[in-house]
């Protein structure tokens, strides 16, 4: 079985939390669940895209560089998903191309149709292997020339797999014109008679809104739109909690709706889903809160540290405590002002020369002033940097940054020295991690033995390492197959951790990352 999830009127309605939403429905109800998330774009992956272009890039255990989408799915069912999960057009047509190039079409013209949409079919059919149903995303909006062959593919896959295996949800905004206190679902139409152009009727309308619909508007939506009453959803919004969204479309009857349509029964009851709404819902009541800041380059576009944003709020879940993230912008002149007010920072990752200096300061000032910081990829190689240089080695630095420094404190990965081609050629994916006994690191995850997702080029020169023990540094986590420093932390601190890999990509809204649990505990402490 599969559902077919588009979007209409607008890009950015949230189709991907709401497919993790229904995939999190349909886990409870006992199916086995298959996600994919389809990218129009040219690109191969959005490994080599501006974090203002694309937001986060979110890295599998198998090392493949993702959508950020792909990272609600993880969230949202508690599973790790690999390379399959994501398409593009990219990695499409550069099989296409390839098969071409080998002559594997035996002299045939080779076509957007059948050829294109015919791979489209097979790699979505790939995913749906050993699953009950498979939630397939479309990206971009109804009616983008680049997604005409996938919703064309979804369209052939309903008359190949019969209507009974096949369910279409459609997401789209219904807005609300202050000026005349009205909503209205003129645009909803219209998304509708396009999709209906191209061969696609809708089961299901989610209409993304501010305001809740009157009876008016879901029977204009229903009538226009040629969907059942029923099967006219309002999906309002719920602040930065995206968390409630599976409750609030179940609410709606959702799931019966899917058994209608599908012809399927629940294996099990929704019980599942009742302790999610305990443990969500309760947030909106703590008392207490925390202030904690995200200092980076890219804080203009608050989806490009997705996970960590995320990660910070379940941490929130289980320490009862709200979250308040103050993005600091690390090219900002007097940044230390903006420190003063908050309770732990963190200093992610990123690419590149701009903000460094900004960064420095931060890790300078949490080291000084006794502020809990969690630095993590570049956001370590910074504040190895910055306190090597005041503890003297004045020129140290990251070779990414200046290939003459004297005292080269991150180098980059032997492997690394070659490579011409950026995209998908970093130290990608999960590694194994050993920690130190006796360290604030195995304090948190109580073992010796971890796996984490990396996402980098450099690391720390190990050359150095006895300068900074000296110093006070612990190195409490190490790469056991090539001796790789993922994790370090400072003596007399209360909570100052950096580490070479990305924790956020691992942390769930009922089981939180260690060491975002940590943070948050030591900010509440501190505050």
């Amino acid at each position: 079985k599969y559902i077919f999830i588009t979007g209409g009127v607008v890009s950015s309605l949230g189709k991907g939390i709401t497919a993790a939403s229904i995939g999190l429905i349909l886990k409870t109800m006992g199916f086995r669940v298959g996600m994919l998330k389809i990218d129009p774009y040219l690109n191969v992956d959005p490994g080599t895209m501006s974090p203002y272009q694309h937001g986060e890039v979110f890295v599998t255990k198998d090392g493949a560089e993702t959508d950020l989408d792909i990272g609600h799915y993880e969230r949202f069912l508690n599973e790790e998903l690999d390379r399959n999960s994501n398409l593009t057009s990219g990695q499409l047509y550069a099989e296409l191309i390839e098969k071409e190039r080998r002559g594997d079409y035996l002299g045939k013209t080779v076509q957007v149709v059948p050829h294109f949409t015919n791979l489209i079919k097979e790699k979505i059919r790939n995913v749906g292997k050993n699953k009950d149903i498979t939630i397939v995303e479309i990206g971009g909006t109804v009616g983008d020339i680049e997604g005409l062959p996938f919703i064309e593919a979804i369209r052939q896959l309903r008359y190949e797999e019969g209507k009974e295996n096949t369910l279409f949800i459609h997401i789209s905004l219904v807005p609300y014109i202050k000026a005349v206190d009205e909503i209205k679902t003129k645009p909803t139409q219209h998304s509708v008679i396009k999709l209906r152009e191209l061969g696609i009727k809708p089961d299901i309308l989610i209409c993304r809104c501010e305001r809740k619909l009157g009876e008016e508007e879901k029977n204009k939506l229903s009538i226009f739109c040629d969907v059942e009453k029923e099967a006219v959803i309002e999906e309002i919004d719920v602040g930065e909690n995206i968390y409630k969204i599976p409750v609030l479309l179940e609410n709606q009857g959702l799931s019966k709706l899917i058994e209608k349509y599908l012809g399927i029964k629940r294996l099990v009851e929704l019980n599942f889903l009742k302790k999610w709404n305990k443990v969500i819902s309760q947030y909106e009541n703590f008392k207490n809160k925390v202030t904690i800041g995200i200092a980076g380059k890219y804080t203009i576009v608050k989806d490009a540290y997705k996970s960590i944003k995320e990660a910070l709020l379940h941490a929130g879940f289980s320490e009862k405590v709200k979250i308040d993230i103050k993005y600091i912008d690390t090219e900002k002149k007097n940044i230390e002002k903006d420190l003063k007010v908050l309770d732990a920072v963190i200093v992610p990752g990123g690419f590149g020369e701009r903000g460094i200096e900004g960064k420095m300061k931060v890790a300078r000032f949490a080291r000084e002033k006794k502020l809990p910081l969690l630095g993590i990829c570049l956001g370590m190689q910074i504040s190895l940097i910055e306190m090597a240089k005041s503890w003297g080695l004045k020129e140290a630095n990251s070779e990414e940054f200046d290939p003459e420094s004297p005292f080269p404190v991150i180098i980059s990965m032997p492997e690394q020295k070659a490579v011409k081609n950026l995209g998908g050629t970093m130290r990608l994916g999960e590694y194994t991690c050993k920690i130190s006994k006796n360290t604030l690191t195995y304090s948190l995850y109580k073992k010796t033995l971890i796996r984490e997702r990396h996402r980098h080029r450099y690391e720390f020169n190990n050359r150095f390492k006895k300068f900074f023990e000296k110093n006070g540094c612990i190195f409490s986590g190490i790469n056991p197959e090539r001796n790789l420093v993922e994790i370090v932390e400072l003596k007399n601190h209360p909570f100052f951790i950096l580490t070479q890999f990305h924790p956020e990509f691992k942390s769930r809204p009922l089981k939180p990352h260690p060491l975002f649990r940590g943070l948050v505990k030591m900010a509440k402490k501190r505050k």
